[in-house]
């Protein structure tokens, strides 16, 4: 007699895990719409930032997207993200892969999955020189700036647990906000810090990047959990570039020694999606 009653149930569990199945592929979803969003912050040169001229996003990561959505062959689309909203962004659908300077660590892995890790940077300190502050024990009891949803603030109390940690919705105000005085030290991944301090023009004599790094910092593009197909197509594309010797070309254009940043070389290969620790 209850038989009538398991058969709707039954068909109706069936319906429900097919239907996750069908959405479970983002890829194909992808390739149905014709585009690609990538969410990027816009704001951290030179990995995304808006173009003076054209209003347009480039940078290192801006041209790897690129890369990917000619691999998938669709459309790239950028959308702004603030640093705290990447993930959730990610999570919710908003945009399909995440090129928002995001750094790999064991926490993260809980909440996305990572691509082939294409920079590796590290976290530093600016101050003005006027602070007398020379090394990164000297921020005890004292204000640091960096932005809200960043690893920068919590790498920084690993090594100085008394600091007091300000956040900004961007790097950009907090970085405006060393300038006015508000803390005494503006912490960012040491490629955006380098940037940032270029900004200064020739007030730029007056701060000083403090020599210690506080973490090692593997960025990746971050993927929502379990999109497989879109983990290969990130990472097939990334190989390619290695391979080709076209990553080192478009990493020497924003990062090397006749860029804004002049670093010498590039002492990292885009081989791997395995981080330490």
């Amino acid at each position: 007699m209850r038989i009538p009653f398991i058969l709707p149930l039954l068909t109706s569990a069936l319906i429900a895990l097919s239907s996750f199945a069908v959405h479970a592929d983002q890829l194909s979803d992808i390739k149905k719409k014709g585009e690609i969003v990538f969410g990027v912050l816009g704001t951290d040169e030179p990995n995304s930032f808006i173009d003076p001229k054209t209003r347009d996003y480039i940078g290192y990561e801006v041209d790897l997207a690129k890369a990917v959505a000619k691999h998938i062959g669709v459309k790239p689309v950028f959308k702004q993200l603030a640093v705290a909203a990447r993930i959730p962004e990610l999570q919710q659908g908003h945009v399909d892969v995440l090129a928002a300077s995001l750094t790999h660590n064991k926490e993260r892995e809980a909440q996305v999955d990572f691509g082939l890790t294409h920079l590796v940077t590290g976290s530093k300190v600016l101050v003005k020189k006027s602070s007398g502050i020379t090394n990164v024990s000297d921020l005890a009891g004292k204000k640091a700036l960096t932005v809200k949803g960043g690893t920068q603030g919590p790498n920084l109390l690993k090594v100085v647990p008394t600091a007091e940690i300000v956040t900004f919705e961007s790097t950009q105000q907090a970085f405006q906000a060393l300038q006015q005085g508000k803390g005494v030290a503006y912490i960012n991944d040491e490629a955006s810090l380098i940037s940032d301090f270029h900004k200064l023009g020739s007030a730029n004599k007056d701060y000083v990047i403090l020599p210690q790094n506080l973490s090692i910092e593997p960025l990746a593009f971050g993927i929502k959990k379990g999109e497989v197909a879109v983990k290969k197509a990130v990472d097939d594309t990334l190989r390619s570039l290695e391979k080709s010797g076209e990553a080192e070309k478009i990493f020497l254009k924003w990062y090397g020694p006749d860029s804004r940043l002049k670093f010498p070389s590039r002492d990292f290969k885009i081989d791997t999606d395995k981080i330490e620790g």
